[in-house]
């Protein structure tokens, strides 16, 4: 918590027309002083938050003193979606969730670093719901990012995730212990049977022994119900095309190497949907790139198979002895949405 920062923004326009007054975007800034090197962004994940490495960190697998994303090269700016939950501040927390676009969070994130004065991004990087604001930040900004890095992900809400999101709300909302029911459903739903027996670790068949499930399930969901509301809403408006061109169109005009990393695994983001991209994308740009990793870690894979996701990451985060430099150069410019 030592290392949160926060941007105050004024007078925000959501997409679906309304305004804010105020959001408060708090971020952590690890590794290297801002403008003095390369910028990468990690976008975290549905229950996730901005600490990326230390004691608490959601990325402590990649990022960290001589790995993969190497504290000693790179600056990491990581934001906390507004309204998540994350700091315990009530004030922060956003009630009116449906309001909220992943393409106004997106367009946040865009404002904190044009007020840090970050024009242009080695590497943005996400899981996950991170993954899909990865996409997003892309599309709004397709000249200022050299690597996109969506990782067990997707430029859209395909109809299981729209389903799954629905049903998640109406659980968040009319269950009586809302944040433990709707995590039953997600420890279940988005990981094999493997996993789960792995986690819960019942040793016997009694119904007796269901208390280590119990256990596990209260003590590894402490998010705030108002956040895990947004987070969870978020998804239903993952779509890259909505009042835009098509896919391939918008894609065409990203910059950006694409490394598509899909999850053979039962999670909320398909593999098949990710190798669907990779084929499409592949006509009309020859820097896409495609990986995949198994797991029984279901859609926590990215997070547990480190040693894979650093593999796969290793090329293009150069070695230490290599100084990057990003290869575009542009002007600050407006940064509204590509229609």
């Amino acid at each position: 918590m030592k290392n949160i920062r926060t941007i105050d923004l004024f007078d925000f326009n959501l997409e679906k027309g309304k305004q804010l007054e105020h959001i408060a975007l708090s971020y952590e800034v690890v590794g290297q002083p801002l403008g003095t090197a390369p910028i990468i962004i990690v976008n975290h994940s549905l229950t996730g938050n901005a600490t990326v490495s230390g004691r608490y960190g959601w990325w402590n697998g990649l990022i960290g003193e001589n790995k993969t994303i190497d504290i000693n090269i790179y600056t990491i700016i990581s934001f906390n979606i507004p309204g998540n939950g994350f700091e315990d501040n009530y004030e922060a927390l956003i009630p009116n969730y449906r309001d909220f676009t992943i393409r106004d969070i997106v367009a946040i994130f865009w404002e904190g670093l044009f007020h840090l004065k970050v024009k242009n991004v080695f590497v943005v990087i996400g899981g996950s719901l991170g993954g899909a604001i990865a996409w997003e930040m892309a599309a709004l900004q397709p000249n200022r990012i050299e690597n996109l890095i969506p990782i067990a992900s997707d430029w859209k809400a395909t109809d299981k995730v729209i389903a799954n999101v629905l049903i998640q709300d109406q659980i968040l909302n009319n269950s009586e212990d809302p944040i433990v029911d709707a995590r039953y459903i997600a420890n279940l739903r988005y990981r094999n049977q493997q996993y789960v027996n792995q986690i819960f670790k019942r040793t016997n068949l009694e119904i007796s022994s269901i208390s280590p499930i119990e256990k596990c399930v209260f003590t590894n969901n402490k998010c705030q119900i108002a956040g895990f509301r947004l987070m969870n809403f978020l998804l239903l408006s993952n779509d890259l095309t909505r009042n835009r061109r098509d896919f391939l169109s918008i894609a065409n005009t990203i910059k950006a190497n694409i490394h598509l990393i899909g999850n053979e695994a039962y999670g909320l983001f398909s593999a098949d949907e990710n190798r669907i991209t990779f084929l499409k994308l592949r006509k009309i740009k020859p820097n896409v790139f495609y990986h995949e990793i198994e797991s029984s870690f279901g859609n926590d894979a990215y997070l547990k198979e480190t040693e894979r996701i650093a593999f796969l990451l290793k090329p293009i985060f150069k070695s230490k002895k290599t100084i990057i430099r990003n290869k575009f150069n542009y002007t600050m410019g407006n940064y509204f949405m590509n229609t």
